[in-house]
């Protein structure tokens, strides 16, 4: 009969399409994984196991996913070795949910309701929310090295998902099962766009991490000005209306042609590659003599990015305050971008944002 939730605590909840959530499309060829993924206005994290069984009510396997959901996704992963543990128990010992009882009734928290006061209906995992400005307690991870992963994977092109994620852009990251390690690229991409300067456009669509998504989410993504997510389903890359950015392993790619020259790495955003590797190479070096190296490489990739995007928006704010509002060459260079390969790029940035500043760097192409 497919997938369906076998139990659940709080029993009154609404868990429609969660069974298709927790467990990737296409996992039944892998032995194990895990799952970050939204449902509704929660976030969920699950785990997921596969057990060759001699049985044929079961097909010769037995396949399940032990998931939790919360508010809030950042301290997820914290639980992340109980559903581990849990979703093996289930596989050897179905029907024995005593472990997982004990630890919701440690766990559970009361959700607001709609209107905001608490409601006992719905009590899930509660979990303070973040002040949007502040450098966030965002680790949802991870394995070490989420970020130097995210970076070797990706290398200059990580240049290019910086422009669409700062763009606010419906990007869709594309990948067979497992499908844990792409909900942390989901995550990299969100990281890239992070701006700490208060008061900076509250019309902006906030970037919105979906993580794990399937055809059974397209009504819901069809309302979406902006996100990121992953997929297994191949399906998805004809359904161009659903993004404006499809990433395909290291292939990144859009259909809209105005969008097309962000595809191109220039001279800056080498100059920036090459700074980002620089400092990395630095953090190693200062790790490997034995100082005292309160930072890691995470910190460092999202300050890195941070930093970037501050100053870009930092002299956008200077200049659009300014009496005559014009962005010249110089003020690009200073922002560390390319005065004509960032050109469309900066043009989409000063939309997106509504910031009133008058671009006067020449194009070239242009008589």
């Amino acid at each position: 009969s497919g997938n369906m939730v076998e139990w659940c605590l709080p029993q009154d909840i609404d868990l429609e399409g969660v069974e298709f959530k927790s467990m990737a499309s296409g996992s039944h060829k892998i032995q194990s994984d895990f799952i970050y993924f939204r449902k509704g206005l929660c976030f969920g994290l699950a785990c997921f196991a596969n057990m060759p069984v001699e049985s044929e009510l079961e097909r010769g396997a037995r396949m399940k996913s032990v998931g939790i959901l919360s508010p809030s996704y950042t301290l997820l992963y914290r639980y992340m070795h109980f559903l581990e543990n849990q979703v093996r128990h289930q596989l050897e010992m179905p029907g024995h949910y005593s472990h997982l009882e004990a630890f919701y009734d440690d766990k559970k928290g009361v959700l607001p309701d709609s209107k905001g006061t608490p409601t006992s209906q719905q009590p899930v995992h509660w979990l303070p929310s973040i002040h949007r400005y502040m450098y966030p307690e965002m680790k949802i991870t991870h394995p070490a090295g989420c970020m130097s992963q995210f970076i070797k994977f990706f290398g200059e092109q990580i240049l290019v998902l910086w422009k669409f994620a700062l763009l606010r852009k419906r990007i869709l990251i594309f990948s067979p099962p497992p499908v844990g390690v792409v909900c942390y690229r989901v995550y990299c991409c969100c990281c890239l766009a992070n701006v700490s300067l208060p008061g900076l456009g509250g019309t902006v669509p906030e970037s919105k991490p979906f993580f794990y998504v399937n055809v059974a989410d397209i009504e819901m993504l069809e309302t979406e000005v902006s996100y990121v997510a992953c997929t297994t389903e191949k399906i998805f890359e004809e359904k161009r209306d659903l993004y404006d950015v499809y990433v395909d392993n290291q292939n990144v790619k859009t259909h809209h042609e105005h969008l097309q020259p962000l595809l191109k790495i220039n001279n800056a955003d080498k100059e920036k590659y090459r700074r980002l590797n620089d400092q990395r190479q630095m953090l190693m070096y200062s790790q490997e003599v034995g100082e005292d190296c309160s930072s890691c490489e995470e910190d460092l990739f999202i300050l890195f990015f941070m930093e970037q995007n501050n100053r870009i928006f930092q002299t956008l704010m200077e200049v659009s305050a300014s009496q005559d509002k014009t962005l010249t060459a110089d003020h690009a260079r200073g922002m560390g971008l390319d005065p004509q390969g960032d050109r469309s790029f900066l043009m989409d940035l000063l939309e997106v944002y509504g910031i009133d500043v008058m671009l006067v760097i020449d194009n070239p192409c242009c008589t």
